[in-house]
């Protein structure tokens, strides 16, 4: 059973509309960039007969301090009391950097996420976690809070390129690995062409709500979610580091194989799981060229994890398909044994 505050919805406008009666805001804005304006705001545009926009350029390079700066002068000159709405529409870039301004602004107004990827829809909507990057580190300034509302329409992943399919569907596979191995089996039998994504989308949304709503600030369960993370994040930051940008799920995609790596060499996952697993991953996704100095330089990435206990890096591990185990310390030398795996596949 869902959370009161995730909605899964035909109609957009009539739900948004629906809302906002009941609540009766001062002000409501809308968070857009150039493409959810042009592609996604007229799907919500007959619930806001009082047109206020913010718009922001897309990219996870604009995730950062200085685009919030830009967001709270906007918010300020509209003069936004405490008892102001934002209605952040966009993917995993947006709804985290967005829903972080709106939880500071005058120490917080409430928002809305209405996310527009895949990526959002299936995880960085759900569970309360924001943030901007920060030195090229993801997600390193942020805080918890729940939107008021999460208000999610497949409708808008028509407007997808493939590529983005793509990087929500690393969030899918990591659900299911963690979590469902009939699951697991099941996706990993069709393309990614062949995927039924309204059913994906929901069981993704069911289940990161019951294990986020159990564990709300991370301290037990919920870390289970990091699964292909460390080593992920810790490979995203540095290739974005040195100007090569690669989609978050791509990033995903190379840690979980890392990661998968990793397990099986402490007899957690089997040969013929990690063999499963790792096909897979690179059918969908291909693979990112990384040189010995990216393998090397990456693995320094992960000193700076926010798991991180001290000087321990902690890691998910999978314990099998559909299980995992958290806080599991690894080492910069397994982190570069498993990048130079995922390099030779």
């Amino acid at each position: 059973m869902l959370p009161e505050n995730i909605l899964f919805s035909q109609d957009p406008n009539a739900d948004l509309a629906q809302f906002l009666r009941r609540k009766k805001y001062s002000n409501v804005v809308v968070l857009v960039d150039e493409n959810t304006r042009k592609n996604c705001f007229p799907e919500i545009r007959e619930a806001l007969p009082d047109l206020k926009i913010i718009e922001v350029k897309s990219g996870e390079e604009q995730k950062n301090i200085a685009t919030c700066s830009l967001i709270w002068e906007e918010m300020t000159t509209m003069a936004l009391d405490r008892h102001a709405l934002l209605i952040v529409l966009g993917g995993g870039v947006l709804g985290d950097m967005g829903g972080f301004c709106a939880a500071t602004y005058k120490r917080g107004i409430d928002f809305i996420l209405i996310p527009t990827t895949l990526l959002a829809q299936v995880d960085a909507s759900i569970g309360g976690k924001l943030g901007v990057d920060f030195n090229n580190y993801k997600n390193h300034i942020g805080v918890f809070q729940q939107p008021a509302l999460t208000l999610l329409f497949s409708g808008f992943l028509k407007t997808l390129p493939v590529s983005e399919l793509r990087s929500g569907f690393a969030e899918v596979i990591k659900h299911c690995l963690i979590s469902d191995a009939a699951m697991w089996t099941e996706i990993s039998s069709r393309k990614l062409n062949e995927q039924r994504w309204e059913i994906l989308a929901k069981h993704s949304v069911e289940f990161k709500a019951r294990v986020t709503t159990e564990d709300p600030k991370e301290k037990g369960l919920r870390k289970i979610l990091n699964a292909g993370h460390t080593i992920g994040h810790a490979v995203e930051s540095y290739l974005l580091s040195k100007g090569h940008r690669i989609l978050h799920g791509e990033a995903i995609a190379i840690g979980l194989i890392a990661e998968c790596f990793i397990a099986n060499q402490r007899n957690f996952l089997s040969e013929k799981e990690l063999q499963a697993i790792k096909t897979f991953i690179v059918q969908v996704f291909g693979k990112v060229c990384l040189t010995e100095s990216d393998i090397r330089e990456s693995a320094k990435f992960a000193l700076q994890d926010k798991k991180n206990k001290g000087n321990q890096i902690l890691c998910v591990l999978l314990d099998g398909i559909g299980k995992a185990r958290w806080d599991e310390e690894i080492s910069i030398n397994e982190i570069k044994s498993a990048l130079d795996y995922y390099q030779s596949v």
